[in-house]
């Protein structure tokens, strides 16, 4: 994941994320076929832009940071590939929302 960060930069409100894998076998240890895999929708921050501007030319910053663990809309986006890894891009405004993390951990 670094090593993307050093070769692309997102621009204004902009938001790198790495899709998580998808669960393949159920908590009973049964696989699952490939076509029973729901889309997956959530992410992980890799790198954000710097904000876009708003009507005073005051910089909005972006709502997440990379690391945040955020909720994807079904549709959507940009498919990326940087050093064999799949990154999708949205907008910051387009993310649907933060996954908050407990003090103990997950």
């Amino acid at each position: 994941m670094a090593r993307a960060l050093k070769s692309f930069i997102p621009l204004f409100d902009r938001v790198l994320v790495q899709k998580l894998a998808a669960e393949t076998t159920t908590k009973g240890g049964i696989m699952l076929p490939e076509k029973a895999v729901g889309k997956v929708l959530d992410a992980t921050v890799v790198a954000v832009g710097p904000g876009s501007r708003n009507s005073s030319g005051e910089l909005m910053a972006c709502s997440v940071k990379a690391g945040d663990r955020v909720l994807l809309p079904e549709y959507g986006g940009t498919k990326l590939k940087l050093e064999d890894q799949e990154y999708h891009l949205f907008r910051d405004g387009d993310i649907l929302g933060k996954f908050l993390e407990s003090e103990g951990g997950k």
